[in-house]
């Protein structure tokens, strides 16, 4: 979804008339805001270029301090001290990770060999290499998918029973083990028997938590590159394994609890990435935005449980391209600009826990 591509389109005669409307059809159809569209386009083309000087400090930072961490985690003897050491190696590689969600909007040539470097210290050792969101997360961005059956990071949580809430949260914890058993069994396995490389592709490649979908076979320039990443993968994870076998399991199994804490909180930031209201029908611009969340200051936490800019979600829906670190500005000048009663300030919210108390409170009432 793209604000500048609604600018100018005008609004099309397909859509029913308001006492045609469900109730759900109406919320996906609310008619595009273009003065909304047109601000954020045009307030913020100066400030739309991503800067290396940001992106590799950053990116390096945080990996080494999350390593780091990891290390003190496993090798203290003090049981607070390494708890200590854990949740901080979970907060910074959580943030070295993110990265991998500006990896599928910049441009291929905007930083290079940040995704070369990106891939080897942070998603080959934490198998979640690149190719896992890049070609899905688009997918999720374009204006037909989004929020529809199509969309592979899409459903409906609002809509579903109350329990479904903890089990989507907790299921995350066992996303480190089930990488490691991928890349260090299925994958070579796939080498030997074709049908389940093509189930493994499909149902285990993707970032994805849509369960009817199913990925495309990669081509071209993109299978080249997701062979070299599962290659180094695999080799990595078999590695992990040997080294566990001769000399003790206690450092990979700290590591995967610290990794599971991470896909944890993660799991909870996508909780409240969005409202998650939409039954399948296809929505406007405006109707994606605010089916979208920001947590703009003053809310002081978000930047740990939603960091590289995903506190502006809604906002990142309207300008999928621009750069994790111009968002903040992007959202003072567009506030700025159309004023506190505007379409734009509905997405905006105070924090985490009154966001999941309402989702909470949606997946209660009667269905």
């Amino acid at each position: 979804m793209i604000a500048q591509d609604l600018i100018d389109q005008p609004r099309t005669s397909s859509q029913p008339e308001p006492s045609e409307r469900t109730a759900s059809t109406w919320h996906s159809q609310i008619p595009d805001d273009k003065e909304m569209l047109r601000a954020a386009v045009e307030l913020t083309r100066d400030i739309s270029t991503a800067r290396a000087a940001i992106y590799w400090p950053d990116m390096l930072g945080s990996a080494a301090l999350g390593y780091a961490a990891l290390a003190g985690a496993i090798l203290l003897d003090n049981p607070l001290a390494a708890l200590a050491c854990g949740i901080l190696a979970s907060l910074a590689l959580y943030r070295a990770l993110l990265f991998i969600h500006e990896l599928t909007h910049i441009h291929k040539d905007a930083l290079p060999g940040f995704r070369f470097g990106w891939n080897l210290l942070v998603g080959i050792p934490l198998l979640i290499p690149s190719f896992m969101y890049e070609g899905v997360h688009t997918q999720h961005h374009a204006r037909t998918r989004y929020g529809t059956i199509e969309d592979p990071e899409y459903m409906p949580l609002a809509l579903m029973k109350p329990w479904s809430l903890p089990v989507f949260a907790l299921t995350a914890i066992l996303l480190p083990p089930a990488l490691l058993v991928r890349s260090a069994i299925l994958v070579p396995l796939g080498v030997l028997f074709p049908p389940l490389r093509k189930l493994v592709w499909e149902r285990t490649s993707s970032l994805s938590i849509n369960p009817q979908y199913r990925r495309r076979k990669p081509e071209g320039a993109f299978a080249r590159m997701v062979f070299w990443q599962e290659l180094g993968c695999s080799v990595w994870a078999i590695s992990l394994l040997a080294a566990s076998y001769l000399y003790g399991w206690r450092p990979l199994i700290i590591a995967l609890c610290v990794v599971s804490f991470t896909a944890f909180l993660n799991q909870v930031r996508t909780l409240v990435a969005h409202l998650w209201e939409n039954d399948g029908e296809a929505m406007t611009v405006t109707a994606q935005y605010l089916d979208s969340v920001n947590v703009p200051p003053p809310a002081l936490l978000s930047p740990l449980w939603a960091p590289v800019g995903l506190r502006f979600h809604a906002l990142h829906h309207l300008l999928p391209s621009m750069p994790y670190h111009s968002l903040g500005e992007c959202h003072r000048r567009i506030s700025a600009h159309l004023g506190a009663n505007s379409t734009y300030e509905q997405a905006n919210y105070k924090g985490l826990m009154p966001l999941l108390a309402r989702l909470t409170r949606s997946t209660m009432q009667a269905k």
